[in-house]
């Protein structure tokens, strides 16, 4: 468990992260036609720990007190708070990790990708897609893109544009995409229920694929 007294200090500064994101009020980039871009950047870990433990967490939580600036430690201790069902904590780390530094750093995109990950496996996937976006919408064009917001619009309702962007994993490389067979070593940090949720984007695809563009 992440300490109270660190959540009613962020509280107090006023970090919490109380915005509620429609999932019809975020807006996409606009597609392209394919997505080659490994965007290894983006997908790196936060922080590489082993693993989560009191300890580990004790030193993160009084690393982060005593030292607002340490944005890395804030983000790991964030991604913590979620695995442990304290999203609303969580949240607020996350909102105070990405406070300390703007679009062009080297962190902000780590960060805002694994904060979208940790919001989607909290149920929020309207949450997920807004942070995704916000890093679609900087000119990248990577491959991790048309799977992600596709599950994330799936799981949001937005159906035939969770197919669409689908249509787009499958232009860019129709050997891996047009099945589910290479699922598990496409997308081996997924979970297998994310796979499956795909698997029904996959299968309305196959049932009436969009043309491009």
């Amino acid at each position: 468990m992440i300490r109270r007294p660190l959540l009613a200090a962020l509280l107090a500064a006023g970090l919490a992260f109380t915005a509620s994101v429609s999932a019809q009020t975020v807006d996409l980039p606009r597609q392209v036609e394919f997505y080659f871009d490994a965007d290894a950047v983006t997908l790196r870990p936060v922080l590489e720990l082993k693993e989560r433990t009191p300890a580990t967490v004790e030193r993160l939580t009084r690393t982060v007190e005593r030292r607002p600036e340490a944005v890395l430690e804030t983000a790991q201790l964030a991604h913590y708070a979620m695995q442990g069902s304290q999203a609303d904590v969580g949240r607020d780390l996350y909102a105070r990790a990405l406070s300390r530094i703007d679009i062009n750093s080297a962190l902000w995109k780590p960060i805002k990708f694994n904060f979208g990950w940790d919001l989607y496996r909290s149920g929020d996937a309207a949450g997920a897609l807004a942070q995704w976006a916000a890093i679609g919408n900087r000119g990248v064009t990577a491959a991790w893109m048309p799977p992600s917001y596709a599950i994330a619009l799936w799981k949001a309702g937005r159906r035939d544009e969770a197919v669409r962007w689908y249509a787009a994993a499958v232009r860019t490389e129709p050997t891996q995409w047009s099945t589910p067979a290479q699922y598990a070593q496409l997308l081996p940090q997924w979970r297998d229920d994310e796979r499956a949720t795909l698997a029904e984007v996959q299968a309305a695809w196959a049932a009436n694929p969009p043309a491009w563009p």
